[in-house]
């Protein structure tokens, strides 16, 4: 049986560095592909592109992860932007909306992480909250709390149990698209977890599982990949 191929979405930036180098560069915490590999699947790196070109790259793909990042540019979703939102990602944006869009079209199984969560949710027509308070430790440190499932829900199914998770977010789904339901809450109600009604595999996770030891929620996701 051939290992499924997981593409994840990464960042562009316009300065990194490295050795002795200070360049551009496409580029992705080390979590995501430690944890495709770990679930069990082969990562792919696509770092964005020409919106166009979306179909072609999701067909070749087992899968798609749309990585976290940063905030989403609030007119995607008719929003007037807010003072504590961060700068706009257009180029991002628009490559994995038509990157969600493609994978939703051919039924390939899609993951949301963070802000591909919220992402998923602009795609379907849904909105966000642009900032909110306790779901981080503090600038550039990952926090924790424990998220409650729903039952029956696909990520029910996955974890089923109250589990903590790693977090880092100040926004979050605000009214939901079409055709996606709540599958698990935080504490304080915050939606954690989105997926799709139907038959395909399409779940959304406010958290950081590549900064985690819980393999599960990738696990599910190869394995839908591999069917």
């Amino acid at each position: 049986m051939s290992v499924p191929l997981i593409g994840i979405s990464t960042y562009l930036e316009s300065s990194a560095r490295w050795g002795v180098w200070d360049l551009p560069a496409a580029l992705l915490p080390a979590g995501y592909p430690h944890l495709v590999r770990a679930a069990g699947g082969l990562a792919a790196m696509i770092p964005p592109d020409d919106p166009a070109r979306a179909d072609a790259v999701v067909a070749r793909l087992d899968g798609l992860v749309i990585a976290g990042g940063p905030d989403v540019e609030p007119a995607r979703y008719g929003a007037e932007r807010e003072p504590r939102t961060g700068p706009a990602a257009q180029e991002r944006d628009a490559w994995e909306l038509a990157l969600i869009r493609a994978a939703l079209a051919s039924g390939t199984p899609l993951l949301g992480i963070c802000r591909g969560m919220q992402l998923l949710n602009v795609a379907l027509g849904g909105t966000l909250v642009q900032h909110m308070e306790g779901h981080r430790e503090s600038l550039g440190v990952f926090g924790e709390h424990t998220v409650k499932p729903v039952p029956g829900t696909l990520y029910g199914r996955i974890a089923p149990e109250e589990t903590p998770v790693p977090t880092y977010h100040h926004q979050s789904v605000d009214r939901l698209g079409t055709g996606l339901v709540p599958s698990a809450h935080a504490a304080d109600g915050t939606v954690e977890a989105v997926e799709l009604t139907g038959s395909a595999w399409v779940l959304g996770v406010q958290w950081h599982p590549e900064m985690g030891e819980d393999v599960r929620v990738m696990a599910s996701l190869v394995a839908a990949a591999t069917g």
